[in-house]
């Protein structure tokens, strides 16, 4: 999975990126909340850790730009913060963040948060697959959106999922 850190501290970013690369996932790091959101932008991470107090953009402005991005998946977002108060844990939940973590983040702590990031990304993933099934013409092969208009399936699927389509026959119509 893809893991974007924002962390403006270097000896925090360097412990936290050298634990989540040790559990086998592939790490951004950025400095500040602006760059990450130019990564994030940029490769569209299922996993996001925020730090809350960084220069640029604070980690609130981050999460509440990850959640009016228009995205078809899901990101998962971490904040990581020395803040403890419970204003501020209902202001980051508030924001969108998914989970809220005082520093420092011990290891044991942030693998289980990733098993639970990783566990709900994939069932949002099944969903989205599953929300993905729609009616379809049996003659013609059209497909029947939320709005019961019919568009070309390759057309329509191409517009809403990364699809990509190659022409070809089956065995059955090859021998017709």
């Amino acid at each position: 999975m893809k893991v974007l850190i924002a962390e403006d501290d270097p000896v925090s970013s360097y412990v936290l990126a050298a634990r989540i690369k040790k559990m086998g996932h592939e790490v951004l790091v950025t400095e500040n909340g602006k760059e990450a959101w130019q990564a994030y932008q940029q490769d569209h991470p299922r996993l996001v850790i925020t730090d809350w107090m960084m220069p640029e953009m604070n980690g609130i402005e981050l999460i509440r730009l990850i959640r009016n991005a228009d995205s078809n998946l899901y990101t998962y977002v971490i904040l990581l913060t020395a803040l403890s108060s419970r204003a501020h844990y209902l202001e980051g939940m508030n924001a969108g963040a998914d989970d809220f973590v005082t520093k420092p983040l011990e290891a044991d702590g942030l693998r289980i948060r990733l098993q639970v990031a990783e566990r709900i990304l994939s069932l949002q993933q099944e969903r989205h697959q599953l929300e993905g099934l729609l009616p379809i013409c049996a003659y013609c092969k059209r497909i029947r959106d939320e709005h019961d208009e019919w568009h070309v399936l390759e057309t329509y699927v191409g517009e809403k999922t990364e699809a990509l389509f190659s022409s070809t026959l089956c065995p059955d119509c090859q021998s017709t």
